[in-house]
């Protein structure tokens, strides 16, 4: 009789641990994709963010003698602004390329409507992304206007304040997404974790009554904490690792490569499972150890 108690009570204590280990892993699994979601997001963000040029132009009225030394002039400038602070990457138009750009986008073959260098030469700049913010973008344009032989820097401002508002409100939207499901993996760990330490209430009792210290008997609970959280945060990475991997491949498409982002992340949903984990144990062991032993039967 006594051997059949003791195997319901192993297999309980087994259905409780694999419980609360799935409850973990699904929840962090869920936390994990937020978090990749957010770190692509935000990458993509910045990629949009470059590809939103600004275009500085030199004098297009030089005498055809002095060809040799403004080439090696707008050639300097070109070194110069590619050392600038604001400036992510920069493209050299020569007055051919520039020619060339313009008959390609009026769909024109010959040489008739216009002589072949009547646009002048430029540089087109790629902003680094803080830099596409209408509060500095004005400043980038200045210092770009700065280097000797740019005569005229020109952008669509609207279209950068569009996508600059755009892009940090889905950015806010999808951070406040996250935080929700922080909040979410709380709240659903703690729970799992409080219906595993109730199903246990009679024992902590027991063990106080029979004058074990209290460090004593939450010293167990918490090394149990630390294994299931441990557990449930692995599983839940390889699950959220294994989707991403599958979900990448399947849409044949290239997401952020940035292992330090990711490596943080990992850390972050590790750190995430075993802290509620061990804080809600504690919470509720210590709930319990200071209950009356009558009111364990209304806890």
């Amino acid at each position: 009789m006594a051997k059949s108690v003791d195997e319901f009570n192993k297999k309980r204590l087994r259905s409780s641990n694999i419980t609360v280990v799935i409850s973990i892993a699904l929840v962090l699994f869920l936390l994990g994709l937020m978090g990749l979601i957010l770190i692509n997001a935000q990458k993509y963000s910045d990629y949009i963010k470059e590809q939103l040029v600004v275009n500085a132009y030199f004098d297009e009225n030089y005498d055809a003698k002095d060809s040799v030394k403004i080439a090696k002039q707008e050639q300097e400038a070109f070194k110069k602004i590619q050392t600038l602070v604001p400036v992510k990457r920069a493209t050299y138009i020569s007055r051919e390329m520039a020619a060339k750009e313009a008959k390609k986008s009026m769909g024109i073959d010959s040489d008739a409507l216009f002589e072949e260098n009547i646009f002048p030469s430029s540089i087109e700049v790629a902003l680094k992304p803080e830099y596409v913010d209408p509060a500095k973008i004005d400043e980038a344009i200045k210092v770009i206007k700065s280097v000797p032989g740019i005569v005229d820097v020109k952008n669509d401002s609207t279209l950068m304040v569009d996508v600059y508002n755009n892009l940090n409100r889905i950015l806010r939207w999808i951070l406040g997404f996250s935080v929700l499901f922080l909040v979410l993996a709380v709240v659903l760990i703690n729970n799992s974790i409080r219906l595993k330490i109730f199903s246990k209430r009679f024992i902590i009792k027991t063990m106080q009554l029979v004058g074990a210290k209290r460090r004593f008997i939450l010293k167990p609970f918490i090394i149990e904490a630390v294994v299931l959280g441990l557990i449930g945060s692995v599983i839940g990475l390889l699950a959220l690792f294994g989707v991403w991997y599958y979900f990448t491949n399947a849409i044949g498409s290239s997401f952020v490569q940035d292992n330090q982002q990711y490596f943080w992340l990992v850390l972050l949903i590790l750190g995430v499972g075993v802290l509620i984990t061990v804080l809600s144990t504690v919470i509720a062991t210590w709930r319990f150890l200071r209950t009356s032993v009558d009111d364990l039967y209304y806890s």
